[in-house]
């Protein structure tokens, strides 16, 4: 997957967030514990971060770049980077997809050879594209949930990712409900969702 794809899922994604009402953003994001809010400060936060970890002249290896975090509620999420509430949703999006281009930036301009921790593997810059792209396709439908909109991301961005990240996914779902099986966040036809699910970053080498 490229920096293209990252621009792509971004793009896509805050596009159709901006058209959520302003006064939704602190309902629940899906199933999960967050408010849509917190969940884009997340999706944000991993974006920064990935770009984070090929930024270094010599990418670390064995652990994260060691950015401080916080956490503005208890069970909220834990963040570098978070969006000022006084610029409204609108800032809020602003945060995400300046964050997005970071990471599109450094992944087109990282070295092929780089690699760089993540604790689901060693990785390159094509795998820290895909899993940018996984977190913004699949944290955008958790939001889309709680903010009642309708989110389908392209077919060939999901199958990139799948390929990337999930060789063993389902070959015979359509990419988008595979990747929602693949996350734990739907069930197959005769395959109820993982309870616990990780992806493999490591370099397909070849």
């Amino acid at each position: 997957m490229t920096a293209d794809d990252v621009e792509r899922a971004v793009g896509l994604a805050v596009d159709l967030l901006g058209r959520a009402p302003a006064d939704a953003w602190g309902a629940p994001a899906g199933a999960l514990e967050w408010t849509c809010w917190e969940t884009a400060e997340h999706l944000a936060d991993d974006l920064f971060a990935y770009a984070a970890q090929l930024g270094p002249r010599r990418p670390p290896r064995t652990r994260e770049v060691p950015f401080a975090v916080a956490r503005r509620r208890a069970e909220g999420p834990a963040n570098t980077v978070h969006a000022d509430p006084a610029a409204g949703p609108e800032g809020l999006l602003e945060v995400l997809e300046a964050c997005g281009g970071l990471l599109a930036a450094v992944v087109r301009t990282a070295p092929p050879e780089a690699r760089a921790h993540h604790v689901f593997g060693l990785s390159d810059p094509e795998g820290f594209a895909a899993m940018g792209v996984v977190e913004t396709v699949v944290h955008t439908h958790d939001m889309a949930q709680g903010l009642g909109l309708a989110w389908e991301p392209p077919a060939d961005l999901c199958a990139g990712a799948l390929a990337r990240l999930f060789p063993h996914a389902p070959a015979d779902a359509p990419p988008w409900p595979a990747l929602l099986w693949s996350t734990g966040r739907a069930d197959l036809p005769g395959r109820p969702r993982p309870r616990a699910w990780r992806w493999d970053g490591t370099v397909r080498e070849g």
